[in-house]
């Protein structure tokens, strides 16, 4: 019971800094903090609809997501980008507890370094983009979930306790890690996310630039962990439908 319940405070506070960063964007006239508000008021509703999580409906979790994830398409899309997004390790970041992604302009651009993100105040800098990823939200839950920041983790750490977390939160049925030198493999199987990972894949840029948001918070994860830019390569489902691959590239600076 105390669980639930801390988990409805969470989705609440969501919710509250969701609406709140939403106002304040048409203030300000921001779309960086309009991106923040959509992202976590999305995660704040998901947490509501998945408490008790053996009830959970897939078709809930997809209708739920669909607004954030569209408006993210829309400006991939009003921006032509097509490169993909690039996960920044906190050192280039003013809070090491958030996440943001890079969307280079071409394959050869370098990485924007911190004055640049903290100057900006949209989401285009001369480089490309920085955008808030779809997976912060649930990024910063597993994180809470497993009472260690990201950043204090080494990598064999999260190896053994991230599948046990996963399953415990009924996120998925068995997860395996696999490291190879730069490339993480990250295999999960019967997760609750397929169906919303699946719609994601029907937003082309979307998917193809940042992922769904589950490989997505996975890649913020990796990257406080390892401190390290990280991209998504790939993101795979079986033929059954039953397991997805993600394939993860540790990017040197």
């Amino acid at each position: 019971m105390t669980g639930a319940l801390g988990l409805k405070a969470v989705a609440l506070a969501l919710l509250i800094l969701g609406f709140g960063s939403l106002i304040a964007s048409t203030f300000y006239d921001s779309y960086v903090i309009a991106f923040i508000g959509l992202g976590l008021t999305f995660w704040g509703a998901l947490l509501l609809f998945v408490m008790p999580t053996k009830y959970v409906r897939l078709e809930m979790l997809t209708a739920a997501s669909s607004s954030s994830l569209s408006n993210l398409e829309e400006l991939l899309t009003i921006t032509d980008s097509n490169n993909g997004g690039i996960y920044l390790p906190p050192k280039l970041l003013s809070d090491y507890q958030s996440s943001l992604v890079f969307i280079p302009t071409n394959n050869k651009e370098i990485l924007p370094n911190r004055e640049e993100i903290l100057k900006a105040k949209t989401p285009r800098i001369s480089r490309g983009l920085v955008l808030t990823p779809p997976g912060l939200a649930l990024s910063k839950l597993l994180e809470k979930e497993m009472r260690k920041p990201f950043t204090e983790m080494k990598l064999d750490e999260l190896e053994k306790n991230l599948p046990t977390l996963l399953e415990r939160m009924e996120i998925t049925k068995n997860t395996n890690i696999r490291v190879r030198d730069a490339i993480i493999i990250v295999n999960v199987k019967n997760y609750v996310f397929k169906d919303l990972c699946l719609e994601t894949e029907k937003l082309q840029r979307t998917h193809k630039i940042v992922g769904c948001p589950f490989s997505s918070a996975l890649a913020c994860a990796l990257a406080k962990v390892m401190g390290k830019p990280v991209t998504i390569e790939k993101e795979e489902q079986s033929q059954d439908g039953t397991t997805t691959e993600i394939q993860y590239r540790l990017l040197e600076e």
